[in-house]
């Protein structure tokens, strides 16, 4: 998310060509949007940190039903 925040920014300040932009290529902003793209598709998964996520959400909920079921018991 803190690669496509960005991207998106570019690509509406590029459509807006405000002053500062409009001297920069599309190229550029097309090849930071590969980047993004990649990053999402192959290198997230490649270092696990897309189950990652769904492993801590998934141990969350375990400690809570876990809490939950101790107090309902006592």
């Amino acid at each position: 998310m803190k690669l496509l925040i960005p991207a998106i920014a570019l690509y509406i300040l590029k459509l807006l060509d405000l002053s500062f932009m409009e001297n920069i290529s599309w190229w550029w902003i097309n090849g930071f949007g590969l980047v993004v793209f990649l990053w999402f598709e192959f290198f997230e998964r490649m270092l696990g940190l897309d189950k990652r996520k769904d492993e801590m959400l998934h141990e969350k909920m375990l400690k809570e039903r876990q809490k939950r079921q101790f107090k309902m018991k006592k």
